[in-house]
């Protein structure tokens, strides 16, 4: 906008320069012509009293040359007078050494042409001389010339004050228009500098830039103009920026893998469940085209399906995932704009893995529920039959369906209260009764109740104890079921001779319980599925034992529900490590 101000004053003040220029020529023309025309009167009065004298006088024969004399001094030029001729009859002299020679070849050059005109300029040397003249009448004819010769110098100085004054005004008056159109131009060219950095400003996306708003004329409305379409751009833009932030926010995290794909069959767009999903770089994926990208079949011939039929599409697919297969209910539709332009297809991959496994679990649960209260109920459904057909008789078989019954009885009612148990844990809501545990103290008293069963088949219990009382935050009669489980399954699937340990370490701001056996271990592939209801490792001798496989799933929810872990470790053959990490404080 500099160069916008320069060219305009630039403009501005070449054309006053012009037009003062050109109104001084004029002016000092009409100045010159004005004194010239001025003088020439001036001599024209002159020489006509001069040879009125003189033809009072007597005319040519008769000349005053003292009075003609005086009448040069006084009108401060040379005066000849000369015949039809030019032969001079008197000449009052020479003014500023010019020649006679000269001066008598310009008169009869003007004699002979016998000019109408009365006045003539003549240049010698540095001299300018005007001639003027007047023919001398005597009884009516014509019997010469009178000649008024001056210099004029005068002239030439009078045209060269003009020129000076003139030149001198109007310098004064350029310099004081110029100050008048900078400052009239800065008024008016700074608002709309201003207005055009902050239109370059919004056209760089700068929508805080304004201008200043201090006219009330068109400059003035210019800005306000300007600051309002500022305002209005920030006030779209902020809008834009937060539905945009809303959107991203919401694809980001909608948890859910989602892909776009444009018209052409480019991948626009992947948010971040889907590559955390498929564990893919979006180098990888955008811009390519769907196909060459997108490893698993059935979702190409979906995306196909939805570019020929433009309808929604939903399908429950199995998708092979590195190790594993996952489900997922993919949905897809296309995007149609106005005008029914299409612009690609939106697919959106829900996780429903979990989903398929907790189903898969219900399952299982109802099923395992069914045979395990099936086992005990047909054994004592059974027995009580045969007794009631008559082998109630029989004091040793009575005695032995009895016990029969009374065990299975006793099995069913453990199921049960496992099961109440469980459900109460897992129910939303579910209160610890915190307060002061002594772990050490839980773990002598677990090993002493547990102690009869380790000796049946000769398992030897060890406890490795700190030094020191260790006491931490939690539920004791919940802990103390947590180790009896863990105990027990320890010495259950241990084999006879062998022992059981259970360490206690101190860390500070948290303990570590470790339970170890030396039993029949457990496969890598079942590590992951020993928490899970009703399952079992070796399923016959765990129901051989009295087991009800809801063990271990009690004890992950009340180590979780005291904010503890609880990691597993084991090698087929060699045993297994159970090891609890608790907090001393449990957080909130």
């Amino acid at each position: 906008m500099t160069k916008y101000r320069t060219r305009l004053l630039f403009a501005l003040i070449t054309l006053i320069i012009i037009v003062l220029i050109g109104l001084g020529l004029v002016l000092g023309q009409l100045f010159k012509n004005y004194y010239i025309n001025s003088f020439n009167e001036r001599l024209k009065i002159e020489i006509n009293l001069l040879t009125s004298n003189i033809e009072k006088n007597g005319g040519l024969g008769s000349l005053d040359r003292e009075e003609i004399s005086t009448m040069s001094r006084l009108l401060n030029a040379r005066i000849t007078i000369v015949d039809l001729n030019g032969e001079i009859h008197y000449d009052t002299g020479e003014l500023s050494s010019t020649k006679i020679s000269k001066h008598k070849d310009i008169i009869s050059n003007i004699v002979k042409k016998t000019p109408n005109k009365q006045n003539d300029l003549e240049v010698n040397g540095a001299f300018d001389l005007h001639y003027y003249w007047n023919p001398l009448l005597h009884t009516g004819e014509k019997e010469g010339y009178v000649f008024l010769t001056t210099k004029i110098d005068e002239v030439q100085k009078a045209y060269r004050q003009i020129w000076w004054i003139l030149t001198f005004s109007l310098g004064m008056a350029m310099v004081v228009i110029i100050l008048l159109v900078t400052r009239i131009t800065n008024r008016y060219t700074k608002p709309i500098e201003s207005a055009t950095n902050v239109a370059i400003e919004l056209a760089k996306g700068n929508y805080r830039a304004r201008t200043y708003e201090d006219h009330i004329d068109e400059t003035g409305m210019l800005s306000s103009s300007i600051n309002i379409l500022a305002r209005n751009l920030q006030e779209l833009m902020r809008q834009k920026e937060s539905q945009q932030d809303r959107l991203t926010t919401l694809i980001e995290n909608m948890g859910s893998g989602l892909i776009l794909i444009d018209s052409r069959g480019f991948i626009n767009l992947i948010n971040k469940p889907y590559k955390e999903i498929f564990n893919v770089e979006p180098s990888e994926y955008l811009y390519k085209l769907y196909y060459e990208v997108i490893e698993h079949e059935e979702i190409i011939r979906m995306v196909e399906e939805i570019f020929m039929t433009e309808q929604k599409v939903r399908k429950q697919v199995v998708l092979p995932i590195e190790i594993e297969r996952r489900h997922f209910e993919v949905y897809g539709v296309p995007i149609i704009g106005t005008s029914n332009v299409w612009k690609g297809i939106l697919l959106v991959f829900h996780d429903i893995t979990e989903l398929k496994k907790l189903e898969q679990m219900r399952k299982d649960f109802v099923a395992n529920v069914s045979h395990e209260l099936k086992t005990p109920i047909t054994s004592i459904k059974g027995f009580s039959e045969t007794l009631l057909d008559g082998a109630m008789h029989d004091k040793a078989t009575l005695a032995a369906f009895l016990e029969i019954i009374l065990k299975e009885s006793d099995r069913l009612q453990v199921l049960i209260q496992e099961l109440l148990d469980l459900s109460k844990i897992e129910q939303h809501g579910f209160h610890l009764s915190a307060g002061d545990v002594d772990l050490r103290q839980q773990a002598v008293e677990v090993m002493e109740m547990l102690e009869g069963k380790a000796a049946e088949k000769g398992i030897t219990l060890l406890l490795e104890e700190p030094e020191r009382q260790v006491v931490i935050e939690g539920d004791a009669n919940r802990l103390k079921q947590v180790l009896i489980n863990l105990v027990s399954n320890a010495i259950t699937y241990s084999q006879n001779g062998s022992r059981v340990e259970v360490n206690l370490i101190d860390h500070g701001d948290t303990v570590s319980m470790l339970v170890k056996d030396s039993g029949i271990g457990i496969e890598k592939s079942e590590v992951p599925r020993i928490f899970e209801r009703f399952y079992r490792v070796d399923k016959a001798r765990s129901r051989n034992s009295g087991g009800t496989g809801l063990g271990l799933a009690i004890v992950k929810h009340i180590v979780e529900a005291h904010k503890g872990q609880i990691e597993v470790t084991s090698q087929v053959g060699k045993g297994t490590t159970f090891t609890i990490k608790l907090y001393k404080k449990m957080p909130r």
